[in-house]
């Protein structure tokens, strides 16, 4: 079964959006990834770690998960991570990166 996908456009809206509708961000990259650049309020949880860091996820239940890392595929694991736990997630197309070229031309690139 394919892991859903938004793409950056899609999560600048919802993040735009009235706070009770915005949803969670966790970021599934390296700590150092992290410092560089991330997404305001996003929580790292580096996607090795998920498994082992399980009950942090508990937070999120009940609302939209949206998982990144760089390009997007680390967050393809780790939003199927999440679904098979029950979580309602989705990965974010094209990761960071992408985010930053679509989105916000003023988030640092590596």
């Amino acid at each position: 079964m394919p892991i859903p996908e938004i793409p950056p456009t899609a999560l600048a809206a919802r993040l735009a959006g009235p706070a009770e509708e915005r949803p969670a961000l966790l970021d599934v990259r390296f700590p150092n990834e992290h410092a560089w650049v991330a997404l305001p309020g996003s929580v790292l949880i580096p996607l090795p770690e998920l498994e082992e860091r399980a009950e942090e996820l508990e937070a999120f239940r009940g609302r939209p998960v949206v998982v990144y890392c760089h390009h997007g595929v680390r967050s393809l694991h780790g939003a199927a991570y999440l679904i098979s736990r029950g979580l309602e997630a989705v990965s974010l197309r094209g990761g960071i990166d992408l985010y930053s070229r679509m989105v916000d031309r003023s988030l640092r690139r590596y």
